[in-house]
């Protein structure tokens, strides 16, 4: 067996082989594309001619590597990043490096392996993901027309600006250029970022007809087909979590804690996790809090504690972790949202 660390950056993959003995097979650092890859596989078969186990770290462009390698024969892992500098600290950090780094891991069954979703999975996550990113820069828009607006002392008298009363309004409007072209450019972007997004809903309507786990989270409290959707989609297969908290940690809504002797200090939240999975929950607890009257009582009493701003945000990742929690339960048990000791399911 050959073991091989890969080290991926935009315009550069370095590798690292090794021998089961721990020997320098070979080294060296490859274009990061179909040719570079193919070359690569050529040159360690040429080397060394029997099955390879390579570990490259999780980010952007490691699956096409990940992909690619595979269907040359190769047995790859990917792993976490985070995971990997704690098992190996460096007092010296270079590419090199890591990627000898990865081969010594892989060679001593060490990887810190990540879950790679399927083409399925992956596919949900792209539809969900590009919908919030569309939806991002609609916002965006939207609030540099309300600046502009507030900049020259206009207040619209309808409460949604960008509906047909406001839009009237926005054409009655007397502003000089460059504000004026301004709106009227993001007006017309608007208009097209809502088709696009209206098209991206269609579409997560007809895929999540038949999803499995959709019907189950729309059950709780603060969660629509929107968000469901892309909960199920980030979540992807839920039996890789053992347990409940697992999901949670998953999430990235833990606090840091930092544990030493008698110290033991909890800091702001991990954010070690996939952030659309973390938005989603976020928005479905606040709708929660809204709708749902023992999560509403939560609110109140930590704004009451904490103080209004930072009591809500408090409250908020509070839900968020609870419906995290109530997720688990109703995806592992098949069964809806039922609050403890509740005798039928509470739908939203």
């Amino acid at each position: 067996m050959l073991y091989v660390g890969l080290d991926l950056s935009r315009k550069r993959l370095d590798w690292h082989a090794l021998a089961a003995d721990g020997g320098l097979i070979g080294r060296g650092a490859s274009p990061p594309d179909r040719d570079g890859l193919a070359h690569l596989v050529h040159e360690v078969d040429r080397e060394h001619g029997g099955p390879v186990l390579a570990a490259i770290e999780s980010m952007t462009g490691a699956r096409f590597v990940h992909d690619q390698l595979e269907l040359a024969g190769w047995d790859v892992r990917i792993a976490d990043a985070q995971r990997a500098k704690g098992i190996a600290p460096l007092a010296c950090k270079t590419d090199r490096i890591d990627a000898w780094v990865l081969a010594e891991l892989a060679r001593r069954d060490l990887i810190p392996e990540i879950w790679l979703p399927g083409p399925e999975v992956r596919g949900e996550r792209e539809r969900s993901r590009f919908r919030i990113q569309l939806v991002h820069k609609r916002t965006s828009l939207k609030n540099r027309v309300h600046a502009i607006l507030f900049q020259h002392g206009l207040h619209a008298p309808v409460a949604d600006l960008f509906g047909v009363g406001g839009r009237r309004f926005l054409e009655r409007c007397e502003l000089a250029e460059p504000w004026r072209s301004s709106v009227e450019a993001s007006l017309y972007l608007i208009d097209v970022f809502q088709e696009q997004i209206d098209g991206i809903e269609r579409e997560l309507r007809r895929q999540g007809a038949e999803h499995r786990y959709l019907r189950l989270l729309m059950s709780a409290p603060g969660i629509g087909w929107v968000l469901g959707y892309t909960i199920a989609a980030e979540i992807g297969d839920v039996a890789r979590f053992a347990t409940p908290a697992k999901l949670i940690s998953y999430t990235g809504l833990c606090p840091r804690v930092r544990q030493s002797g008698e110290v033991d200090r909890r800091g702001a939240l991990s954010k070690h996790g996939p952030p659309y999975l973390r938005w989603a929950l976020i928005e479905a607890a606040h709708n929660a809090i809204r709708c749902y009257p023992p999560y509403r009582a939560l609110a109140d009493r930590q704004r009451s504690r904490l103080g209004r701003q930072r009591g809500g945000s408090v409250a908020a990742i509070t839900v968020a972790r609870k419906l995290a929690e109530a997720s688990w339960w109703m995806l592992t048990r098949d069964r809806p949202f039922a609050p403890a000791g509740a005798r039928v399911p509470l739908t939203a």
